[in-house]
This record gives C-alpha cells, sequence and structure tokens, in this order.
C-alpha cells in the first residue's frame, strides 16, 4: 500500500511558476514509476508527465513539453512537478499518481492516486 500526499498548489498570474510535490509512503519507493495528471472542471483526467523508477526516463504531454519537469528523489520519497510559464490553460486540479513498474501514460495503469491540489492560473 502506497499513501502519496500532494503539496503545492496555488493560484499564480499567467507566465509564472510553481513547484508540486508528492510524498509518497514506504521504503519501495524507487520500485514505482511516478506520472502526474490533470482534470479540468467538465474536462477528461489528461496525461501530464511521467517518470520511470530510476529517474532516468521523463515523458510529457505535447501540451506542456518545454515548460514543465518532471523529477524524482527516491531518498526522500518524493517526486516534483516544476511548472514554468503558466497558462490559463493549465488551470486543473493536479494529481499524482504511483504504479509498479514500467510508467505508462495510461492513467487506468496507475495503482495509487493522491488526493489531488488545484492549480489555478489567472491572465
Amino acid at each position: 500500500q502506497v499513501q502519496l500526499v500532494e503539496s503545492g498548489g496555488g493560484l499564480v498570474q499567467a507566465g509564472g511558476s510553481l513547484r508540486l510535490s508528492c510524498a509518497a509512503s514506504g521504503r519501495t519507493f524507487s520500485s514505482y514509476s511516478m506520472g502526474w495528471f490533470r482534470q479540468a472542471p467538465g474536462k477528461e483526467r489528461d496525461f501530464v508527465s511521467a517518470i520511470s523508477r530510476s529517474g532516468g526516463n521523463t515523458y510529457y504531454a505535447d501540451s506542456v513539453k518545454g515548460r514543465f519537469t518532471i523529477s524524482r528523489d527516491n531518498a526522500k520519497n518524493t517526486v516534483y512537478l516544476q511548472m514554468d510559464s503558466l497558462k490559463p490553460e493549465d488551470t486543473a486540479v493536479y494529481y499524482c499518481a504511483a504504479r509498479k513498474g514500467y510508467s505508462t501514460y495510461d492513467s487506468s495503469g496507475y495503482e495509487y492516486w493522491g488526493q489531488g491540489t488545484q492549480v489555478t492560473v489567472s491572465s
């Protein structure tokens, strides 16, 4: 069982930055691939980014590539999402997720989910 606790959401003006954090329980964090997803009101839950178990491979949705950076610190059981050059279209609830093994773009492949943190970008 893995518990994920997110933090770092908030309100920011367009062009600004936020860093989201997701802290995981347990001693086997390095066994999990991690992902970030987001869901805006009335919209589907979308893939944002993912990172492999070692952190050596990262993946991004086209909509955020070049602006967002995912990273992880396995010693701290934490995954991060650095969000730069934020746009109003980035406004959503952001969720982190974990799965044993390889990373995936498919949200259904993730076993554990955080509670979500609200990111609001004003124009």
